[in-house]
């Protein structure tokens, strides 16, 4: 099989850390697998190339393809530009234009790095949590929405939550799917004793549940969920919920791993199509040195192959690669202790390469 995948490595470190990915996805070829990859550019580099984040021979070519591989854009060079031409434009035009509703963001820490955890280890150690975020409803694009002057005379800031009942079974069955992908199980975290809007994705999860009874499904309140990520995580598998409280607790949960050079994620749409992307920046103060960590970017690559392609057994040798890599105590600089040997983004994916 030949997968068509668009690499946009984008700004800043984008392009070091998309090219130790693209050489582990090379590595696991074989003759049943194999890969037609294709650059171009997108954020800042899209303005340089062609006045446009995101231009349209790039559209063109993620259109082409079956999965996005993501660098990272942005950089203080671009931020004099009108909005519409800023780099970040390039990435949200490819989520409203790809639909690409479903935001798949793991926490996962490996044993080797659980002293990095604010948290205690003995609590974080082994942590494998997948959160699924619903990316283009809910209170963020809800209307009405505005600041008025009221009768009073002062004024009142408004904004409208809503779901329509298509848009959370659709996020629902993106769940249920991606953990019969883990270990089965799915927590719905809303405020079904507050909020109408939340009820309505209670009674929505329950009914989608019922198509798939080889996964257990429970229901937490949002401050509940809070309070549990940082007391007992592990006792997540995966977690769905709306698009304000997942924006909340994907960040929440991202620094129970204490190191966001570590974290991939994944943002999808109803037919799989995915964009796969590292969560941390483009870090333009170390871009051109090549002492990146390049393993969120891999793990995304990962990624990739478990939800677009269905790759299942090469995810999990690249994802088994990284945790050689780690328990042989390989560490760039934002995943070392004091003291540790570190190295840089063309060794951490030269070690890799060679775990594969």
């Amino acid at each position: 099989m030949t997968y068509k995948i668009a690499v946009l490595p984008g700004d800043g470190i984008g392009p070091e850390i998309t090219a130790q990915a693209v050489r582990v996805l090379k590595a696991i070829e074989s003759s049943a697998l194999r890969f037609e990859m294709t650059t171009a550019p997108v954020g800042g580099a899209g303005f340089d190339a062609a006045q446009d984040p995101l231009p349209a021979q790039t559209l063109a070519i993620c259109e082409a393809s079956q999965a996005i591989l993501f660098g990272s854009v942005g950089g203080p060079q671009y931020d004099a530009l009108p909005r519409a031409q800023r780099p970040e434009q390039g990435l949200l035009r490819l989520r409203k234009h790809f639909d690409l509703f479903a935001n798949l963001r793991p926490a996962t820490v490996f044993p080797e790095l659980a002293h990095a955890s604010t948290l205690k280890a003995e609590v974080v150690a082994g942590l494998d949590i997948l959160i699924l975020r619903e990316l283009t409803g809910d209170i963020y694009f809800g209307q009405p929405r505005g600041i008025r002057q009221i009768e009073s005379g002062e004024r009142e800031g408004f904004d409208t939550m809503r779901y329509t009942e298509s848009e959370i079974k659709r996020i629902g069955h993106s769940a249920f799917q991606a953990a019969r992908k883990r270990n089965k199980r799915v927590c719905s975290v809303d405020k079904a004793n507050v909020l109408e809007t939340t009820q309505l994705w209670r009674d929505v999860m329950t009914e989608v549940h019922q198509d798939y009874q080889d996964v257990a499904l429970s229901h937490m309140y949002v401050d509940n969920a809070a309070m549990q990520l940082v007391r007992n995580p592990k006792q997540f598998d995966v977690i769905v919920t709306g698009n304000m409280f997942g924006d909340i607790l994907s960040d929440e949960a991202s620094m129970l791993t204490g190191s966001i050079g570590m974290l991939p994620s994944a943002s999808i749409n109803a037919r799989g199509f995915g964009l796969y992307e590292p969560i941390h920046g483009s870090a333009p103060d170390i871009a051109g040195r090549g002492v990146a960590n390049p393993l969120a970017t891999i793990l995304s690559s990962a990624m990739m192959l478990r939800y677009s392609l269905n790759e299942i057994a090469a995810a999990d040798r690249i994802e088994a690669a990284v945790r050689s890599v780690l328990a042989k105590g390989l560490r760039t600089a934002d995943i070392a202790m004091p003291g540790e040997a570190v190295i840089g983004t063309q060794a951490m994916g030269n070690a890799v390469v060679a775990a594969l």
